[in-house]
């Protein structure tokens, strides 16, 4: 048995057909065949069923599969710690976003991530935070950017920066032209959000009403993104809470902010207690952490600069 062996033991049980197999595998598919027929009696086991038009795992060959994952990944860990351990700051690192803050925040830190470490390689993968969190602890990503608090046992957590929440509402509402927001002066009735997974539902019913569960009896629209959120209030169906980053100057729409105590989320970054990879998280947490800021600032002045020449 050898590494190779599991490879083909994988891809077969992917692919559940030989000849898909074998050309993932770039090999022959008499070779993979024999190979995974050696492996079976190997192990004593019959891994697949074979058939005319079909392969089948067997009851015996899913726990079989289930731990030759585990070995290769194994294996590929061992050579990253094998790279790092000659530059901590170069290799691959898999990053993961939630949908309400990937899309926004990456285009301002993408491009001095890549000056300042120019040998790391991101791979980038977007989800809910409890998929997030779930593939962080199973290995499968490195680390992940996502809203605080969130439950964290063995992870490290770092907060990056905060963000205060701003109201989006049709250019025809009536606080339009109110000198200032206050959180009280906000009618439930016509509040937009996002779909039950969103963190930043959560977040956005807590900023306004401790009372969730009558509010969202109310509630006869939700969203499975920013962009549709945005585009129901310009169509005049509601108001919406969006976080700075995800601001945009349209015709339609008024982004008002609000006067103190003003309504933010803490966003953070986690990775796993004793990671390999763990200088390059601390690294990547300075750099966004020095950066973001400045860029939460310049926004925030020049949407408040736009909104006093609209009034």
């Amino acid at each position: 048995m050898n590494l190779k062996d599991l490879k083909y033991l994988l891809a077969l049980a992917e692919y559940r057909h030989f000849g898909k197999a074998a050309k993932a595998c770039s090999v022959s598919q008499p070779t993979l065949s024999i190979q995974l027929k050696k492996l079976e009696q190997a192990l004593g086991v019959q891994v697949f069923e074979r058939g005319q038009k079909r392969v089948l795992i067997t009851a015996s060959g899913l726990s079989i599969v289930e731990q030759a994952k585990n070995v290769l990944s194994a294996v590929n860990e061992l050579e990253r710690l094998a790279k790092l351990a000659n530059d901590p700051f170069s290799g691959e690192l898999r990053l993961g976003v939630i949908p309400s803050l990937g899309p926004y925040l990456l285009p301002h830190i993408l491009p001095i991530i890549k000056q300042q470490l120019p040998k790391l390689t991101l791979y980038l993968y977007e989800d809910k935070t409890e998929a997030l969190l779930a593939q962080l602890e199973q290995g499968n990503l490195d680390a992940v950017i996502l809203a605080l608090p969130v439950q964290h046992k063995g992870l490290i957590v770092q907060t990056l920066f905060k963000e205060p929440f701003f109201l989006v509402m049709p250019v025809s509402h009536s606080l339009h032209n109110s000198k200032e927001l206050h959180l009280k002066d906000l009618n439930h009735d016509n509040l937009l959000l996002l779909e039950e997974g969103h963190c930043l539902r959560d977040q956005a019913l807590e900023v306004i009403c401790h009372e969730k569960s009558k509010l969202e009896e109310k509630m006869n629209y939700r969203a499975t993104s920013l962009e549709t959120l945005r585009h129901m209030v310009a169509s005049g169906a509601g108001i919406t809470l969006l976080p700075l980053l995800a601001l945009e100057e349209q015709p339609l729409i008024v982004n008002k902010p609000f006067v103190a105590p003003i309504p933010e989320r803490k966003i953070g970054m986690l990775w796993r207690k004793g990671s390999a990879l763990e200088p390059c998280c601390k690294k990547l947490v300075a750099v966004i952490s020095n950066e973001l800021p400045a860029v939460l600032s310049n926004l925030e002045k020049k949407l408040k600069s736009s909104l006093t020449r609209s009034i």
